[in-house]
């Protein structure tokens, strides 16, 4: 028997994601009412229309986010984003904001999706959320990981990387997980009905030339 367990966040009219950034707009292109104009009597469609920022709800970043001549989400291989065994690292009970390297070592994360669970998605939609004061993984943890060869990286938190005034805007998570072809997935929720291991994670994008982070329904089957 298996599970699934979606990770993801819902994703809203008007709902922030990430502080400063703007909500997305969701409406119809068309109606059921304006189809009957071109439809058979009795035979009706909608189609909706959305304009978001890529970084909204549960996203996945691709190196092109960070480096101009990354790999965007049309050259992302299905290999990183699909059926990969996962591990999950408990923070919940941290009093510490940072993550290092300290949490990943001894573990073999070599081809894994390595999911930080910080308990942070409690605050979700909320001013906490975004506060500067949510949990981050560390450059030591980063690259440690990136030399343990992790295929993925995602965290429950509204950054990866520590966005406090005393980070003067630096993004050495984002800069050493992409640099070597990582992707990281940000805004993830209800990591709690994970297992530690023993289960396959998914976050696919849309596969947009030109694009390097899009929203993901990221999900995990669990044995």
């Amino acid at each position: 028997m298996t599970q699934l367990v979606d990770v993801s966040h819902q994703i809203a009219a008007g709902m922030t994601t990430y502080p400063g950034l703007p909500g997305p707009v969701i409406d119809e292109h068309l109606s059921f009412e304006d189809s009957h104009a071109t439809y058979a009597q009795g035979t009706e469609f909608t189609i909706g229309r959305i304009s978001l920022v890529s970084n909204t709800g549960t996203y996945l970043d691709t190196p092109a986010h960070r480096y101009r001549d990354g790999a965007d989400l049309a050259d992302l291989e299905l290999e990183k984003v699909a059926d990969l065994p996962g591990t999950v690292i408990d923070r919940r009970d941290s009093d510490e904001r940072a993550i290092t390297a300290d949490a990943v070592k001894g573990l073999d994360v070599a081809g894994r999706a390595v999911l930080l669970r910080t308990g942070w998605d409690r605050h979700w939609r909320s001013e906490q959320y975004g506060s500067p004061e949510h949990p981050y993984l560390t450059a030591d943890a980063a690259r440690a990981l990136a030399d343990a060869g992790a295929a993925l990286v995602g965290i429950d938190s509204v950054n990866i990387d520590d966005t406090s005034p005393q980070s003067q805007g630096s993004r050495p998570v984002h800069s050493l997980l992409l640099a070597a072809g990582i992707p990281v997935v940000e805004h993830l929720c209800l990591l709690d009905r994970l297992p530690t291991t023993g289960f396959a994670f998914f976050a696919v994008p849309v596969k947009i030339r030109g694009m390097a982070t899009f929203p993901v329904r990221a999900f995990a089957v669990v044995e």
